[in-house]
């Protein structure tokens, strides 16, 4: 990183710091436990970085100084002194610009949205393609739970609605981990499409059919307050597994929000207590990504490319089976191993997108 754009960043960080000086003592700040903990994060991770540019700035001057001796005095020792004192200036600077670096992206890192911390609910649909996409939504999740395993993820099925011959037409998860869930996964949502022979294809043509995925972060009762006279309520028998029981009891439960004319349905559980509450979960979680995406398509005006706003209408992803190739349309990026992408080695592709979004 240049001095001159390390001074600049490291300046914006000083009026950032001030501006949160000033807001952390602001009476509805302190009385908001959950504002001021992240005011407070901010401002002391910003008070080590206005501390580094302060000495940054002496050291520069120092820097200035000694230049200035050594082009101009002619005193031979004075000169010596002068060449160690640079080469320990030098050295202090280059430690300090390390420090500084390290702690604006670790500012940058705090400063993502709270979403990006979230653990997430995902949804996998079947669209064109009939049987082939139910197929291909049982590839993407056998794809996704891979790498919910290597990052250290835990995963629980909520609502499952299977395939005519195979695979599954809807399929709902509640996806949970310590950090970082929503801010890799946010990424996937869209459209996916694949372009492979069926099995039951006999004269070898390639048929394309598609999918799409949705990532939802999951909000709390807090963050969405939905009024349950706005609620209504719908049970009926679930039709997963569960032997006898499952015929028996109207355990399964569909919760359509009148407003919005949002419905969720969940019938993993057996108990209709258990359905409802994870049907709220589902339920609140795109009720909070409905407002977030009308909020995204106003800044999507003035930003011409946003690879995450979560719309579910656009075509982020082909797999080509027959080329071994995945390539990711919003940024023109293909990979030449599609069989180690879909054992979920899909980080790489991640990476990418979230370097892209930044610039």
């Amino acid at each position: 990183m240049k001095k001159t754009s390390l001074l600049k960043k490291l300046e914006v960080s000083k009026k950032e710091f001030l501006e949160t000086s000033k807001s952390i003592i602001q009476p509805n700040i302190i009385s908001d436990q959950k504002k001021y903990r992240i005011l407070l994060k901010k401002y002391i991770t910003l008070k080590k970085i206005v501390s580094l540019y302060e000495e940054y700035k002496k050291k520069l001057t120092l820097l200035k100084e000694v230049d200035f001796i050594l082009e101009n005095d002619s005193d031979t020792e004075m000169k010596e002194l002068a060449t160690t004192e640079k080469y320990k200036i030098l050295e202090n600077l280059s430690s300090i610009e390390k420090k500084s670096y390290n702690l604006l992206s670790s500012s940058k890192e705090e400063s993502e949205t709270e979403d990006d911390r979230k653990s997430v609910i995902v949804e996998l649909r079947s669209g064109t393609g009939g049987d082939e996409a139910c197929l291909f939504v049982e590839d993407i999740l056998r794809m996704y739970t891979m790498y919910f395993k290597k990052s250290g993820w835990k995963y629980k099925i909520i609502h499952a609605q299977k395939g005519g011959i195979k695979g599954y037409k809807e399929i709902i998860l509640d996806l949970n981990g310590e950090k970082g869930v929503y801010g890799n996964l946010k990424y996937e949502s869209g459209v996916h499409r694949v372009q492979r022979i069926p099995k039951t294809e006999s004269q070898g043509r390639v048929h394309t059919s598609a999918i799409t995925v949705a990532v939802l972060p999951k909000v709390k009762d807090i963050e969405v307050n939905i009024n349950l006279s706005d609620i209504k309520k719908d049970t009926f028998r679930s039709s997963g597994s569960g032997g006898q029981h499952v015929n028996k009891t109207e355990s399964a439960v569909r919760l359509t929000h009148i407003p919005s004319k949002i419905t969720v349905e969940c019938q993993e559980e057996r108990s209709q207590h258990k359905n409802f509450e994870k049907a709220i979960s589902v339920l609140r979680s795109r009720i909070y990504q409905n407002e977030k995406e009308k909020r995204s398509r106003k800044i999507s005006i003035k930003r011409k490319s946003l690879v995450s706003t979560g719309d579910r209408s656009i075509k982020i992803r082909t797999y080509n089976y027959p080329k071994n190739r995945v390539t990711d349309h919003r940024i023109h990026k293909s990979i030449y191993n599609l069989s180690e992408f879909m054992n979920g080695n899909i980080q790489e592709m991640i990476n990418l997108l979230k370097l892209f979004e930044n610039k």
